[in-house]
């Protein structure tokens, strides 16, 4: 497996390629990273160790989020590509062709269980093949019974197990999951697999990886090893000023999350929705999330999902 770094000053990846293997220059060369190319600041570094058979864990703490991150004989380090070693899983849901619409169950907070119920039948009734609960709501068996119940077959709704207990909700008929795996471990997007259902992947908590001024971690890489741990649905930021994403930074993301979904989420709605993925530059295998913006309609929620799935209809003739 190999790793690019931007680093300040170059010769430091020397030191990142010790730390992050074997700890002392002499230790044994079977597994010790080694420098195999600098290009001004960019430095590549190959790491024997992860070449096959690693976990999500072993990554993190090699390359990701290592101990490199914590040191402070260097001015900047960035993450900005990795060619990932073989035998990880990637989705088990590849996306759909063309363009899907998905919505996100609101208030985030303090809805019962009939109460989201409610809301997710509107959203379906709108055209969304998508449901999910907000980042902060953890999700229960009685709230997955009662969507299930209220919405067709064909629309998932992806139950918040972050901190649940998975069996419950699994036992309860969930049709996919969704998880704030930068929170609570990428690991668990492994273990979530083992259900055998749709995994949505939350970003919430990667923006301390890529926002750093000094250490940090590029979009692509984050949405490409998301997808390659398993997610079947990866968020990619927006063209919005809602998210902090360059244009670049999402259509870089988009293209690592293929062939799993790429959720386009953050400020998107009716009004914009064609725009964005005029400024995606693609409409396959892409789904437009709306949160707060559907419910801004006149008419209600229903309205503001069937007006987004009209907006990026596509036109013929």
């Amino acid at each position: 497996m190999r790793a690019t770094y931007e680093i300040e000053p170059p010769a430091w990846g020397e030191t990142l390629a010790i730390l992050q293997s074997v700890s002392l220059a002499d230790g044994p060369a079977s597994v010790r990273a080694r420098v195999v190319e600098v290009d001004g600041a960019r430095v590549t570094i190959d790491f024997p160790a992860l070449d096959e058979g690693c976990t999500a864990e072993e990554l993190l703490a090699t390359c990701v989020a290592g101990e490199w991150a914590d040191r402070g004989d260097f001015t900047s380090c960035r993450l900005v590509e990795v060619d990932w070693p073989t035998g990880l899983p990637g989705p088990a849901f590849p996306a759909a062709p063309g363009v899907s619409i998905g919505a996100i169950v609101k208030p985030a907070l303090g809805l019962t269980a009939d109460e989201a119920a409610s809301v997710a039948a509107e959203l379906a009734a709108g055209g969304a093949v998508l449901l999910k609960d907000d980042e902060l709501q953890r999700s229960s068996p009685e709230r997955v019974r009662a969507i299930d119940a209220a919405v067709p077959e064909h629309v998932l709704y992806a139950a918040n197990v972050s901190g649940a207990d998975v069996e419950a909700i699994v036992d309860a008929g969930a049709r996919a999951l969704m998880v704030n795996a930068f929170l609570v471990g990428l690991g668990s997007i492994a273990r979530l697999r083992t259900y055998g259902l749709p995994i949505f992947v939350h970003r919430v908590g990667s923006s301390f990886l890529r926002r750093g001024a000094t250490v940090s971690v590029s979009a692509p890489v984050l949405a490409e090893l998301t997808r390659l741990l398993g997610a079947d649905y990866v968020q990619v930021g927006s063209f919005s000023p809602r998210t902090f994403d360059t244009d670049d930074e999402v259509r870089a993301q988009i293209a690592a999350a293929r062939p799993a979904t790429a959720v386009i989420g953050g400020g998107v709605g009716a009004e914009n929705a064609a725009e964005q993925l005029a400024r995606a530059g693609t409409r396959e295998g892409v789904m437009l999330l709306l949160g707060s913006a559907a419910y801004a309609h006149p008419e209600g929620v229903r309205a503001g999902v069937a007006a987004a799935v009209e907006a990026v209809r596509p036109r013929t003739g």
